[in-house]
């Protein structure tokens, strides 16, 4: 079965913050994708690891003049082994948490945090 969502993107204002932002709090490495910037008036783009071709979804972070980051748009939910983990990174990252750790029954558990955009974005975890 193939997700229902193959890739998402969150708008930045500040790039380079909202990359390190991401890298600090989820430990992970964003590839930057080169864009013709002719075509794509100052468009930047960096794409967060997955795994898209064998059913996965996959993202990116994005600097784009006609798109703008805030809370109240599209909400991405990223994998967590322990919310708890990720969690303890967020304010040191620059970021805000919004709601903590809250169980959703058979499901697991989720969490709400702004990234330094102003995005809010959850982490979802079995434990």
């Amino acid at each position: 079965m193939k997700n229902a969502v193959n890739w998402f993107e969150i708008y930045t204002s500040n790039f380079e913050r909202a990359k390190k932002f991401y890298t600090a709090v989820l430990q992970c490495e964003l590839t930057d994708i080169p864009v013709d910037n002719e075509r794509h008036s100052q468009m930047k783009y960096a794409a967060f690891p997955g795994d898209q071709m064998n059913g996965g979804a996959g993202g990116a972070l994005v600097k784009l003049d006609v798109a703008k980051p805030g809370i109240g748009g599209t909400l991405v939910y990223f994998h967590s082994e322990d919310i708890n983990t990720e969690l303890s990174r967020v304010e040191a990252a620059g970021g805000k948490i919004i709601r903590p750790k809250q169980e959703i029954g058979d499901f697991g558990f989720i969490a709400l945090i702004e990234d330094t955009e102003g995005n809010m974005v959850g982490l979802r975890s079995g434990k």
